[in-house]
């Protein structure tokens, strides 16, 4: 199959693949881009495509592979920026300055948002702010250990949805 009748033939998918995008993503936009970074991935890995074999299955396999392998990516980055927001968190809060007015809005909206939290959430999320460690704050709180981490977990996730409303 010559390089045209197989870009031809990638091109006839290309309401497939939108639709097959929307389903993994479930956002417009991100579907079209996961149908671009899908169509150049095909592209440059034509001589891998056996012609006998269904190229349908073969560039929807390929979506698959690069949706999940972009969940991944994403998961390891939140993991990473979460443990390094709670790090810079946990060690700048007496040495936090705000140079201009965004920034003095963010903190506000942002203490605005934590004092919104249950109770037993947004004690555990202030002492972890003050730099207490997980164990620290079970004892004080007297709950088990899993209990502090998961109320830290759901305080943040909770925050995280206060302040993109």
């Amino acid at each position: 199959m010559t390089t045209i009748e197989f870009r031809d033939k990638l091109l006839k998918l290309h309401k497939s693949l939108i639709a097959y995008a929307y389903s993994l993503t479930g956002n417009k936009d991100q579907s079209k881009d996961l149908v671009q970074e899908t169509i150049l991935k095909a592209l440059a890995n034509r001589e891998k495509f056996i012609y006998s074999s269904n190229l349908k299955a073969w560039v929807f396999t390929i979506m698959k592979n690069t949706f999940i392998n972009d969940c991944r990516r994403c998961k390891r980055q939140n993991i990473y920026s979460e443990r390094n927001y709670e790090s810079q968190l946990c060690n700048n809060t007496r040495t936090v300055s705000f140079s201009d007015p965004a920034s003095v809005y963010c903190a506000s909206e942002l203490v605005d948002s934590i004092e919104q939290l249950q109770e037993p959430y947004r004690k555990t999320l202030q002492l972890r702010m003050r730099g207490y460690k997980y164990e620290e704050i079970a004892e004080k709180l007297n709950l088990n250990i899993g209990t502090v981490k998961s109320r830290i977990y759901l305080s943040r996730k909770q925050l995280a949805k206060m302040m993109c409303q």
